[in-house]
């Protein structure tokens, strides 16, 4: 019994670390996309170069994996995808145009969104915790993006970002629902066969030639896979509540790292970002209950929420 209890924390301390890892990786990602952008690829552009390192990727594995692939609700995959790829390619559109930190921060706020789209799909009841983790966040991304002072408007790329945000938190209830009876690999196909759909029609346009963009293009593909990877592990061996908690280390990262690339954080706007992970993840927590009666694999994803990477 001593030894399973052992087994059981070694396990979920290695899951932690991933967790921060993936955390970190995810930030690098959205840094690496701003150094894409900023080279000369577009936002479309760089999500169709990411999601093609993807798709070898998820290739790979499935030729290692032959049961991986196994689809059993292709409507639902095809939601997944089409919510996810959207998600994903205005998330690209949103670092082209605003710091990499910002847009990670308004597209993290999708477990919010998550919570709220739950109630209509899977039946789940708002709890009052929503209310109150809605104005916690909501005030972390003022200070965030205002500096101490509401911002005076909200630009293109902030609505993209919010857009992002909404739209993941649709992609994420398809995956909760997917969760019974689909494995994360089939899951992940859908979404980058998705985001490839709906980024093609960038790929037509000129590309840059300059090679910063394409290797910072390549390595957000590379990057990204590899956070998808640790976050899935993880997700083995912690509650979703406990790793919802952790996902919200992406937002973090990203405005760190950015400091690399000349992108300014000051005292105030480092106090927002804190307040708003915090707000985010504890509505993701605490912001919605199952109904009477749900299957227990929904009752299980109720606990928190399933991490959506743009």
């Amino acid at each position: 019994m001593a030894s399973h209890g052992a087994a059981t924390a070694s396990s979920r301390a290695r899951a932690r670390v991933l967790l921060f890892g993936a955390g970190l990786l995810f930030g690098l990602a959205a840094v690496l996309a701003r150094l894409a952008t900023a080279g000369g690829m577009s936002g479309g552009q760089a999500t169709f170069a990411r999601f093609v390192v993807g798709l070898v990727a998820i290739s790979l594995v499935f030729l290692a994996r032959p049961g991986a692939f196994r689809a059993r609700n292709l409507p639902l995959l095809a939601a997944r995808g089409l919510f996810g790829g959207l998600a994903a390619l205005l998330y690209f559109q949103a670092i082209a145009r605003i710091p990499a930190g910002e847009a990670t921060l308004l597209n993290n706020t999708f477990p919010i969104w998550a919570v709220i789209i739950s109630f209509a799909v899977l039946g789940e009841r708002p709890t009052i915790h929503l209310a109150l983790a809605l104005a916690v966040a909501s005030a972390g991304v003022f200070l965030a993006l205002g500096g101490g002072r509401l911002p005076r408007a909200l630009g293109a790329g902030e609505l993209l970002a919010i857009a992002s945000a909404v739209l993941a938190g649709a992609a994420v209830t398809t995956i909760r629902a997917l969760r019974a009876d689909h494995g994360s690999p089939i899951v992940f196909f859908a979404f980058t066969l998705g985001s490839l759909l709906v980024s093609a029609p960038s790929a037509l346009a000129p590309w840059p030639t300059a090679p910063l963009p394409w290797v910072a293009a390549a390595g957000v593909g590379v990057v990204a896979f590899l956070a998808q990877l640790s976050m899935t592990e993880a997700y083995g061996a912690l509650s979703v509540a406990e790793a919802a908690i952790w996902q919200q280390l992406t937002p973090l990262a990203s405005f760190v790292l950015a400091l690399a690339i000349g992108e300014r954080l000051t005292p105030v706007a480092l106090v927002g970002v804190l307040i708003g992970v915090s707000g985010v993840a504890y509505g993701a927590l605490l912001g919605h209950r199952p109904r009477a009666g749900s299957p227990p694999a929904l009752r299980e994803a109720a606990a928190g929420l399933p991490a959506e990477e743009p």
